[in-house]
């Protein structure tokens, strides 16, 4: 039976206009999602936008705006971000959608029926902008103002009645769930992180807030909101059509595969999320990867700091491919990292367009001269021949694995050793000498062609659209990918006639 593999975006607040950070995790997201699909699972990739809380009433109310006009305005740019950054999402939800009421009322509804949710008075720090709730250990004194440590967000003290949830209770058990799930919390550093702060000592959790109104109401007390968290989180569920765990999205899909997600918002997932849901009897996801921000310089992207990068401009000058090949292999996963604007066209002219595309260019040019645009039919793999294609085939289940565990950068190390490897190849066997020995300059061609479908399939989860174009050269259409086939050496249908193909990066110019 195919496996089931859900993965979803952390699903963004549409405060302002979506930025690099946001486009970094959906296309990391759909890197996943592409090459679970190719591999043959079921996939499930859900993103969306996250609509409540007193940040977005804030916001909403310095446009002179109805929160729901506000959010209806900003989250259709995270939408429109979807389909700019070709994302292969199945799902886009909103908060503000009467089925994620549903879903958040009644996790409600079964926290307080199970006792694990009291009426009491909240009085500490908040960060409005992080929606977060901080202890006095967690706050610093910056020129005067209150800021969180871990986010650098002003802070402001808060009293009012709230409803807590009983995390404290759910200490030992999360430790518990972590210790038999060692992988739920990835990277490991990550983990480590978790585990120190809930060993540390979990206290009661504020659930509600009393103090506005933009949010889902607490179904037995309207004079409450539900916490944005409790809210946000639940919209995993929603889009599986929970409450109702009968339907077939819900008992293929859940628990979730992997909740992928920014370090900065670890703790709701590696925390609340799993003790909401085992306090509920629902099973937690399998897994939650925190991977580092998108800096602009040495700092994280925000709005307040007026350092945003805007992912369409660089789209625009550079293109789509580009911009994706250069986040999923420039930034180390797991870690912080930056763009700039050499670093991705040096990426451009070395990777894309000197190994992939001239690699593409060259053998395909030299078939249409000296072949009439054919795939060899008379070949005999040397010893040299099978060595580089059966490299692909000793390394299948080593791809499979670092996609099963998140390692994007060995995956993608692996492309670049065979684009360097296939370049060699076809230099060192220098089919315009062979022509006198007409078998072997078929042969030399036709593992040429062979190398180049095997790394566009591996390619096509980074860079969809260039790999398709490829592809397409050898009749090979989106839903026909087979990740499997890369251990297939003759592939390649002999006598097959092969498209023309066009330059696919054209390099960029230094000054």
């Amino acid at each position: 039976m195919a496996e089931n593999f859900y993965i979803t975006t952390p699903i963004y607040y549409p405060s302002a206009k979506p930025h690099m950070g946001h486009a970094y995790s959906s296309i990391i997201a759909d890197f996943f999602a592409r090459v679970k699909k190719i591999q043959g699972s079921n996939v499930f990739f859900l993103t969306g936008t996250d609509e409540h809380g007193l940040k977005i009433q804030r916001a909403a109310e310095s446009k002179g705006k109805d929160p729901k006009v506000f959010c209806d305005e900003i989250s259709v740019t995270f939408r429109d971000l979807s389909k700019t950054l070709n994302l292969s999402n199945n799902d886009f939800i909103r908060t503000t959608e009467s089925r994620h009421f549903k879903s958040v009322e009644n996790l409600w509804k079964i926290l307080e029926k199970k006792n694990e949710i009291y009426l009491s008075k909240y009085s500490g720090w908040y960060s409005v902008s992080d929606e977060a709730f901080y202890s006095e250990e967690e706050i610093e004194n910056i020129d005067g103002v209150k800021k969180a440590k871990i986010s650098a967000s002003d802070v402001e003290w808060l009293e009012e009645e709230s409803y807590f949830f009983k995390l404290s209770k759910w200490e030992k058990p999360l430790l518990k769930f972590y210790d038999e799930n060692p992988e739920f919390i990835l990277p490991i550093s990550r983990k480590n992180e978790v585990i120190s702060f809930v060993k540390g000592g979990l206290k009661d959790l504020s659930v509600s807030r009393k103090s506005f109104s933009w949010g889902i109401k607490v179904p037995s007390n309207s004079e409450h909101v539900i916490y944005v968290w409790l809210d946000a989180l639940t919209n995993y569920l929603s889009a599986l059509n929970y409450p109702d765990i009968s339907n077939n999205l819900y008992k293929k899909f859940w628990p979730a595969t992997v909740h992928l997600i920014g370090k900065d918002i670890l703790r709701f997932h590696a925390v609340y999320w799993p003790a909401f849901l085992l306090a509920a009897d629902i099973p937690p996801p399998k897994r939650v990867y925190g991977h580092g921000w998108i800096l602009s310089g040495e700092e994280k992207m925000s709005k307040s700091k007026g350092n945003i990068l805007d992912p369409i401009e660089i789209i625009k000058k550079y293109g789509l491919d580009p911009l994706r090949y250069y986040l999923i292999k420039e930034v180390s996963f797991g870690n912080d990292g930056n763009i700039s604007k050499e670093k991705l066209e040096n990426c451009i002219n070395s990777d894309l367009a000197n190994n992939y595309g001239n690699l593409c260019q060259r053998v395909t040019a030299f078939n249409e001269k000296n072949l009439n645009s054919e795939v060899p039919k008379n070949i005999s793999f040397s010893n040299t021949d099978l060595k580089i294609l059966d490299n692909f085939k000793d390394n299948y289940n080593n791809l499979i694995e670092y996609t099963n565990k998140q390692d994007i950068n060995s995956y993608v190390n692996y492309i670049i050793e065979r684009l360097f490897a296939s370049n060699k190849y076809f230099n060192d066997e220098e089919p315009w000498k062979k022509k006198n020995d007409i078998d072997r300059l078929n042969t030399i061609v036709y593992v040429s062609l062979e190398l180049i479908r095997k790394i566009s399939i591996l390619l096509y989860p980074i860079i969809p659209d260039t790999s398709m174009k490829v592809l397409k050269v050898f009749n090979i259409n989106e839903d026909k990918i087979s990740f499997e086939s890369i251990k297939n050496n003759n592939f390649l249908k002999k006598g097959q006639k092969i498209n023309k193909i066009n330059i696919l990066f054209k390099k960029i110019e230094k000054l």
